[in-house]
């Protein structure tokens, strides 16, 4: 690698120890890190403002304004209090009941839904069951990020990587499901059954306030129905926008943004109290992040590790997939997933062409899905999901750090990679 490479992998590496050991607050970290790459020329305003492969990924921070605008507004009809009751009840406010249900859900709609659009939607909920509760909410706010990640692997319109793979591949939604989510279902048990041992401390049981809840009627929790109904549909037509995708042909960005718009528009809701729940902290942090990945994509880190590590495999269909499974999971729970997988792609389908095309050597494509996918989970910023839950935490007064995440998220990762491994040897690669 040139010493400019280096250099980028020297400030990445800085910046990257200040936000795991949280030296100083993750923003200024990511910013700082973003300044320096610019200031050492490892990238510059064209790579870094408008490049689709090294730039910042603004599909992703707008679907991410839209969807905080949207949610901002549903929080004054009442409704999250509505289901926080509901769900409680569902679960006779016992922690680990409900820690499934909400799960189960959020995996749920992590695959037909944008992951991160998951996460805001069950966050609130999450916030003020575990507040009738008289529950820790980090458990169950970490557990919810890990299963958006392991649920949105599922399908096509999951998780933004899976869209990159099935553009560079030629596969269909119908191919996700088929090849992926058959073990997402497997791997969504196996994380519920992990949850309840990683967890276990917070799972206490309070007769007294369960039985409070019980006696609650979930109906009298909203505030403004005529609003309510007025959120439901603009959200409706927006994820019904989402899942149309291939058919629509409007990024989810551009399908947020609308919704947004019109929901401010059309109800009596005003600009301050719309935009009052966005976490612009995690916007800026999220647009610092991508471009230091991007200076790593531009200077050839990321191109020049993926290789060395295909290379090393001597072009064994068998031992390729199971270090591009391996090697995407590590790289992914340390940047970003998308532009890993931009960057990997064109090299997956020479290698896919190289083993039998569209036949055994297909069994690729799904490795670098799952690695990317289920390695998100190792880190807290391994994934946009992750991010966007530590960011409402934070603005909640229960702030995750890096750390705790991590603990956590690594056991998980290597737990749901190491259980997909035999299934791509036995199933494709064997």
């Amino acid at each position: 690698m040139t010493t400019l490479a280096w250099l980028s992998v020297a400030v990445f590496l800085g910046a990257y120890a200040l936000i795991a050991t949280e030296k100083i607050h993750r923003v200024a970290a990511a910013l700082g890190g973003a300044g320096i790459m610019l200031l050492i020329h490892a990238s510059d305003a064209g790579a870094a403002f408008f490049s689709k492969e090294t730039g910042v990924d603004w599909n992703v921070i707008f679907l991410l304004l839209g969807m905080m605008v949207i949610v901002g507004v549903l929080k004054q009809t009442g409704v999250f209090e509505y289901l926080a009751i509901w769900a409680a009840k569902r679960a006779r406010g016992k922690p680990f009941r409900l820690m499934v249900l909400l799960v189960v859900i959020t995996a749920v709609a992590s695959a037909l839904l944008d992951n991160v659009t998951t996460v805001l939607l069950i966050a609130p909920v999450t916030f003020l069951v575990c507040e009738r509760l008289a529950l820790p909410v980090v458990p169950f706010l970490i557990a919810e990020a890990m299963a958006s990640n392991i649920g949105g692997a599922a399908t096509l319109v999951g998780d933004p990587p899976n869209i990159i793979i099935a553009s560079r591949g030629g596969l269909s939604f119908n191919d996700f499901l088929i090849h992926m989510a058959p073990m997402i279902v497997i791997l969504i048990v196996v994380f519920i059954g992990l949850c309840r041992i990683m967890f276990r401390r917070s799972f206490v049981y309070d007769p007294e306030r369960a039985a409070e809840i019980m006696r609650l009627d979930e109906r009298e929790a909203i505030a403004d129905r005529r609003l309510l109904w007025q959120s439901l549909a603009v959200l409706a037509l927006v994820m019904a926008a989402f899942v149309l995708h291939p058919v629509l042909h409007y990024e989810p960005s551009i399908v947020a943004i609308l919704g947004a718009g019109i929901l401010v528009a059309a109800t009596k809701v005003t600009t301050e109290q719309a935009i009052a729940e966005v976490e612009w902290p995690t916007l800026v942090f999220f647009m610092g992040l991508f471009v230091m990945v991007g200076a790593l994509v531009e200077t050839g880190v990321i191109g020049q590790v993926s290789r060395l590590a295909v290379e090393a495999t001597q072009g064994q269909l068998g031992l390729t997939t199971m270090v591009l499974l391996w090697a995407s999971a590590a790289l992914s729970a340390i940047v970003d997933n998308i532009p890993y997988v931009a960057t990997m792609s064109p090299i997956v389908a020479d290698l896919v062409q190289a083993n039998g095309g569209n036949g055994p050597g297909r069994v690729l494509w799904w490795a670098l899905a799952f690695g990317a996918d289920l390695g998100g989970n190792a880190t807290a910023v391994g994934a946009a999901a992750n991010v966007v839950i530590i960011g409402i935490a934070a603005r909640n007064r229960t702030p995750i750090s890096f750390w705790e995440f991590t603990r956590y998220g690594l056991i998980v990762t290597f737990v749901t990679v190491a259980l997909v491994t035999p299934y791509l040897w036995l199933r494709y690669a064997l």
